[in-house]
């Protein structure tokens, strides 16, 4: 049996109560028939699509749209009801002022399969800052990778850091150096990625990039320092790290620049090691002799030991010289000097004043045998002849021996007393030596 229709004024109630509801709500709605055809705009949907809405009455919702999205709105709006899924679309209108505003649009059945209603929003505010917001991303995205290929491009390594001192960037320089990809770095402390030494010491060196945070001010390192890498390979490097801040002034990390510089710490070095050393013999000059006995009377002082030094003068030399030359008064002084380093241990210093002078530095001596012995070998080390070109020289020395604390406690004072010990063999017919003591007199 065939249901009977129901009777039009029964339709008419139901389209007046729904017209009523739509009218009512705040939303833009539209009510079509089965086809998608207008048949009620609220006062919300009219003033967002406009006045010209009115004469779109009995025509497909979609002919509001512009004219380059109706297709697909009207596909998408088939597709969502043959398939029973939700029917959301995004389109554009064209106002009669010809600017553009985008609408999200729902449709759903209305009950009894009278018909559609659609409810209607303008979006245009939130389309314009979802395209700022993907231009913003896109804009980022293109200055982080022209700041990524700047600091790729350039002969620099660079590292930067967290507040906590923990890697959030390594350029392609910083990865060769240090031997750590970018990707094995990340969140990784600095001082394990960037591990740091002094040259002469061999201790680590401060972390730059904490110095940076710390004390909010660029800092640099000293010269000498060492980059250890994750193969334990060594470079020479110079590095200043500076604090990176936020655009309200706050420190939130660091960035270490640096490079290598080989050739630069070599030249550093040896000027260094040339104004510590004798030119002639390669030995520590007075220079390095102060230092070394500065120090070695602190270590001294403070584990209770003693310190010699050993004033040596060669007997007779201007006389070798004159007779033999110049030339080969140098190759004997060099001679003298390697059997001199050959009498002392590597913590012992051997130096050359200048002329026929040397200086022999003995520390860490636990009494005054100590200081004999080496006397003693060096006397024997200088007995054997010294082959001077198709010459066989033989030579003596004059040596004066001064002892801290007995004889003095600063390195002027030792010395001084070495030295006229050394005097006092000399008045006495040379090759020989003494230690110095109170009752000498410097007398020469």
């Amino acid at each position: 049996m065939t249901a009977s229709p129901a009777p039009k004024h029964v339709h008419y109630e139901l389209d007046s109560q729904l017209y009523a509801i739509s009218d009512a709500l705040p939303i833009g709605t539209l009510i079509t028939d089965r086809q998608g055809n207008g048949r009620h705009g609220n006062a919300a949907y009219i003033s967002i699509i406009g006045t010209a809405a009115a004469s779109l009455q009995g025509s497909h919702w979609v002919d509001a749209l512009h004219p380059d999205d109706r297709t697909r709105a009207k596909r998408e709006w088939q597709q969502a009801f043959d398939s029973g899924t939700p029917c959301h679309i995004e389109a554009r209108i064209l106002r009669p002022d010809s600017s553009i505003a985008w609408l999200s649009i729902n449709a759903a059945h209305l009950p009894g399969d009278q018909g559609h209603i659609l409810t209607v929003e303008d979006i245009t505010v939130r389309k314009h800052d979802d395209g700022m917001l993907h231009a913003a991303e896109e804009a980022l995205y293109h200055e982080k990778e022209r700041a990524q290929v700047t600091l790729n491009s350039i002969g620099d390594a660079v590292i930067s850091t967290d507040i906590e001192c923990r890697v959030t960037y390594l350029n392609r320089v910083a990865e060769e150096m240090t031997g750590w990809t970018q990707e094995s770095a990340l969140g990784l402390p600095i001082s394990d990625v960037f591990r740091i030494i002094e040259h002469k010491s061999r201790q680590s060196a401060s972390d730059p990039a904490r110095r940076a945070i710390d004390e909010n001010r660029i800092v640099g390192l000293a010269m000498g320092t060492i980059l250890v890498g994750r193969d334990h390979s060594e470079l020479a490097i110079e590095d200043s790290a500076a604090p990176i801040r936020d655009r309200n002034g706050q420190v939130t990390g660091a960035v270490i620049i640096f490079h290598h510089v080989s050739k630069s710490f070599a030249i550093s070095s040896r000027m260094a090691h040339l104004a510590q050393h004798d030119s002639l013999t390669d030995l520590p000059n007075r220079v390095l002799l102060d230092e070394r006995l500065e120090r070695a009377i602190g270590l001294a002082r403070r584990h209770r030991q003693h310190v010699a030094l050993l004033f040596i003068d060669l007997d007779a030399f201007k006389a070798i010289n004159d007779r033999l030359g110049h030339a080969a008064g140098d190759t004997l002084l060099q001679s003298v000097a390697r059997r001199l380093k050959g009498c002392v241990r590597d913590t012992d210093t051997v130096c050359r004043l200048g002329g026929d002078e040397f200086v022999i530095l003995l520390t860490e001596l636990h009494d005054i045998n100590d200081a004999r012995r080496v006397t003693e070998a060096i006397f024997e080390a200088l007995l054997p002849p010294h082959p001077i070109g198709e010459e066989a020289v033989h030579i003596t020395v004059s040596l004066g021996i001064s002892l801290y604390p007995d004889n003095g406690t600063t390195p002027e004072e030792l010395i001084h007393c070495a030295d006229t010990a050394m005097y006092r063999i000399k008045r006495e017919g040379r090759n020989n030596y003494r230690f110095y003591n109170g009752d000498m007199l410097l007398d020469h």
